[in-house]
Formats: C-alpha cells, sequence, structure tokens
C-alpha cells in the first residue's frame, strides 16, 4: 500500500511500490496525460513533475513518489481551461501527432515555473530530453516563448493591480 499525491488529491494505492510510476498513473487512477513511448526513459512521453521537477515516470518507481507532491498534464488546466503552456501550445498548433506534447508541456511549465524568462538556448536545453519524430521542434519552441510571455503579463498584470489596490 502506498500513498501518492497526485495533482493535490490524495490516493492510498493497493500497488507495488516498485511498480513504475506510469502505470499506477494511468491504470490505477486513471490520469491518460502521461503517455507510454519507449518505456526505457528516453522519449520523454511520459514525463510528470514530482516536487516540480520533471520526471520519466516510465523508469521511476512509485514509491519514490510517496510523501511529494505529483503533478501530471490534467493538473495544468482542462479543456475548458487550459493552462497558459497548454494554451499556448494551443494557439501555436504545436502538435502533429501529439504523443510527445504532454511530455513537452510538462518540461516546459517546470522550466517557466523556475526562470519566466529562458533564453532560446535555455529553452531547448531544457526540452532536450523530449524527443518529437514529427518535426514541429520550432512550434514547440514558440509555444514556450509564448507561454513565458503570457506568464509575465499576467504577473505583471496582478502585480500591478496588487499594488494599486494597497495603495488606495
Amino acid at each position: 500500500m502506498i500513498t501518492l499525491t497526485v495533482n493535490g488529491q490524495r490516493h492510498d494505492l493497493d500497488v507495488e511500490g516498485v511498480e513504475p510510476l506510469l502505470y499506477i498513473l494511468r491504470d490505477d487512477i486513471g490520469l491518460n496525460g502521461a503517455k507510454f513511448g519507449c518505456g526505457l526513459g528516453q522519449c520523454g512521453s511520459c514525463t510528470v513533475l514530482i516536487d516540480g521537477k520533471p520526471v520519466l515516470s516510465c523508469i521511476t518507481p512509485a514509491i519514490v513518489a510517496q510523501g511529494r507532491s505529483i503533478t501530471t498534464l490534467e493538473g495544468l488546466g482542462t479543456l475548458r481551461e487550459p493552462g497558459p503552456v497548454q494554451r499556448a501550445f494551443i494557439e501555436e498548433q504545436a502538435a502533429q501527432c501529439g504523443y510527445c506534447i504532454p511530455g513537452m508541456i510538462m518540461r516546459a511549465h517546470a522550466l517557466l515555473k523556475r526562470n519566466a524568462s529562458p533564453s532560446e538556448q535555455e529553452i531547448r536545453t531544457a526540452l532536450q530530453p523530449n524527443l518529437c519524430r514529427c518535426g514541429t521542434h520550432m512550434r514547440i519552441l514558440a509555444a514556450v516563448r509564448r507561454a513565458a510571455s503570457e506568464m509575465r503579463q499576467a504577473q505583471a498584470g496582478g502585480a500591478s493591480s496588487g499594488h494599486q489596490e494597497a495603495s488606495r
């Protein structure tokens, strides 16, 4: 029995702790955002965040995530209200087959949480562990740049409106 906190929800699961986190997320919790690609930690389709850091869930034993915060694609937004990175990927039409996109979004989200103004090289380095075979790399990069810009604008807007409220 292990307990996992996924997207803010606690899950008490009767599973083997050595089982890959990906299988538990998909089969036991029903979250299908993380994809099974290679099963060897080489493609990045299965990327999720543990305590805000990208991990390859196909090779990460579930027990490693116990007591930590797991975020999946589903935790970033919904179909009706996608998160800023998800929205940017949609607006830039960054997906062709779409298989790599959940992992790319998770890595981009982690990058932008720690660095709101990444350079082109920092974006490329952050996304490097994830493979896209369709060739939408330029759109993926554009989506990350767009998300960064929109997140900065939203933060500046929130900061300035909060400042105005405080000064009244």
